[in-house]
């Protein structure tokens, strides 16, 4: 039990941090929207294309824009421990009676809650705009559950550079260059179908892939369980994995 309260107490000062980063807050959801906004109006005739999946481009693409706030949010989760390793707070919580585990658990499942909030208000966008989700509020609670855990594994991945690299300017390069081939070379913005064999070979193996999809059928199929779980426990398998190996590195960089 001590290491749960460890954990929340952790999750808990990252989120009162969030709170007070108005510009940041803003941001994050602003951007999002004028993505659905432009590129879903824009991009609107592609619907019309023999075979694509939805007749409606904003209900194919509004789950990719969620999947993608939850990319940049994710993705720069680490710069919390480059953070606090620069203005020394990080030695001050290893001085603490906590548990080394907790910090960046507690970093990670703040980061996921974070994303939670940004999902759900960009799902409420896209509704607006005149996106459907034919599964309804269980459909929209299941999507966010999706883009919470994607955003642990993308956290996970961001806190175990950042346990490595020891450098805000670094990591943040290194996320730059990591994000948008992420974005590019799933099944966000365009079906794989439609696109070159070779390029279809990555989407497949992308994990971005592997949590639009899901998403994606829920909002545009319904509850077919033999196209969303497979998805979701390849997502679910891969963020475990991802969470102990990022634990495991960070109590390496402060031993």
């Amino acid at each position: 039990m001590s290491v749960l309260v460890d954990i929340w107490n952790v999750c808990w000062r990252e989120l009162k941090r969030f709170r007070r980063q108005p510009a940041r807050i803003f941001m994050s959801i602003a951007q999002p929207i004028i993505w659905l906004v432009l590129l879903g109006n824009m991009m609107q005739a592609v619907s019309q294309i023999p075979f694509f999946p939805t007749k409606n481009y904003l209900d194919f693409m509004a789950p990719g824009i969620v999947v993608m706030t939850t990319i940049f949010g994710g993705v720069f989760g680490g710069l919390s421990i480059v953070w606090d390793r620069r203005l020394g707070f990080l030695n001050k919580m290893l001085a603490a009676p906590i548990s080394r585990s907790s910090i960046p658990i507690g970093k990670m499942i703040a980061t996921s809650l974070i994303s939670s909030l940004q999902a759900t208000l960009i799902i409420v966008a896209a509704l607006v705009l005149g996106a459907n989700v034919i599964t309804g509020p269980l459909g929209i609670v299941a999507m966010i559950l999706i883009a919470m855990v994607l955003c642990l594994m993308l956290s996970g991945i961001s806190l175990a550079l950042g346990a490595l690299l020891k450098s805000q300017e670094t990591l943040m390069v290194v996320m730059n260059f990591l994000t948008m081939p992420l974005m590019l070379t799933s099944s966000a913005l365009f079906p794989a179908q439609f696109m070159p064999q070779w390029l279809q070979d990555i989407a497949i193996l992308n994990p971005i892939t592997h949590a639009i999809e899901p998403i994606r059928k829920i909002t545009t199929v319904g509850w077919d369980w033999a196209m969303i779980l497979p998805d979701v426990a390849i997502i679910v398998a891969l963020t475990l994995v991802v969470i102990t190996i990022a634990t495991l590195l960070f109590r390496r960089s402060i031993s």
